[in-house]
């Protein structure tokens, strides 16, 4: 066991998500994150370069999911669904913190720096998809229209998925929402 205990980022991150849920995002410094978690200021900066990246912390990790199923979907499937199977690489992301992303989204939800925070991150994970299939062969703009619309639906079934109803199976509930967008986009 080192100095600080075992688990100093997740220490860290927990202590931060229960502060920004009781006090606000905005009220919160990082010297109170340390000392919640029982660390120091220089350790939360050996982890994060800001108290806004705690919550983002796990997004190099979901880009990962979800470009390697799109790189690892079979060689003939179409780019949804190609896309789709790296959305349903992302459930397992999820399923085992339904409550941690719900009060994740709470306090997003509270601050529009970390809403723009979130849709910075959601067009690096879009731009992601779209060289994945660009990879697989997909030429312009059909590989951006799919990447757009497979995080339309990412951000439609994450948002359902962690509504108040929920929890939901991700995978169903992925393809049920796809389903959805394809009947709107139906022509008569």
């Amino acid at each position: 066991m080192g100095r600080w205990g075992n688990d100093a980022r997740g220490r860290l991150e927990a202590a931060a998500l229960a502060l920004y849920a009781e006090r606000g995002f905005e009220q919160t410094t990082v010297a109170e994150i340390a000392e919640r978690a029982g660390l120091t200021e220089r350790t939360f900066f050996r982890h994060f370069t800001d108290k806004r990246e705690v919550l983002f912390s796990g997004a190099e990790l979901l880009k990962t999911l979800i470009v390697d199923g799109v790189e690892d979907a079979p060689p003939d499937a179409p780019p949804m669904a190609a896309v789709m199977a790296g959305l349903e690489a992302a459930g397992a992301f999820f399923q085992a913190s339904v409550p941690h992303s719900r009060q994740r989204q709470r306090v997003i939800d509270a601050n529009t720096e970390l809403q723009a925070r979130e849709l910075s991150k959601l067009a690096t994970l879009s731009a992601a998809v779209a060289n994945a299939l660009r990879g697989r062969g997909v030429g312009d703009p059909v590989a951006g229209l799919t990447a757009e619309a497979g995080i339309l639906v990412f951000k439609t079934v994450f948002g359902r998925w962690i509504g108040d109803a929920g929890p939901h199976d991700w995978s169903p509930l992925l393809w049920k929402t796809l389903g959805e967008l394809r009947a709107v986009t139906a022509s008569d």
